[in-house]
């Protein structure tokens, strides 16, 4: 499936557009700034720096006439990357320390609250076997956000020192 976003210069969809249908490490040749976007299909991470940089944000279908003000952004988003489609498993395992060190969980479903579910207060490395996740810096999926495709994650202190206490799957039906 094919992802399409539209990113306008002002907010309510006004001034010069930029449409991708693929990742975009820097739109800032097409637009001097964004500040709305319509997604017509396909989910995605936005960032607020270049080449995937920065803090993370979320779109899934729809339209995000003032997004800035939506998710308390500062700045507006500079690259994109599409999330692909995943149909199938998924599952996931939490660690409390760096380099898979101390207790760990196997997930195959969301989690709001890994203190509540586990008794662990935050995970510092994550194995994800099969799909895509988003995982929060605060229990309820609120907070920082990132996001993790199938991988070893060994760290998270590259990532601002993150430490990450809730953690939901990016279904298919949010496409």
């Amino acid at each position: 499936m094919m992802g399409k976003v539209i990113f306008y210069e002002d907010r309510n969809f006004q001034g010069r557009s930029y449409e991708c249908m693929s990742d975009c490490g820097d739109f800032s040749s097409y637009l001097s700034r964004c500040h709305s976007c319509r997604v017509e299909s396909g989910c995605w991470m936005m960032y607020d720096n270049p080449n995937y940089m920065g803090n993370q944000y979320f779109f899934k279908r729809g339209d995000y006439a003032d997004y800035m003000s939506m998710f308390g952004m500062s700045n507006s988003i500079r690259s994109c990357r599409m999330i692909p489609m995943y149909k199938g498993s998924y599952r996931m395992r939490i660690y409390e320390r760096e380099n898979f060190m101390g207790q760990m969980y196997e997930m195959m479903d969301d989690c709001d609250n890994t203190m509540d579910r586990y008794r662990m207060s935050h995970c510092q490395s994550c194995h994800v076997m099969d799909g895509h996740w988003l995982m929060y810096e605060q229990p309820h999926y609120r907070g920082r956000m990132s996001y993790f495709r199938p991988g070893e994650y060994r760290s998270f202190s590259n990532m601002g020192g993150m430490r990450f206490m809730s953690m939901r799957r990016i279904m298919d039906s949010w496409y």
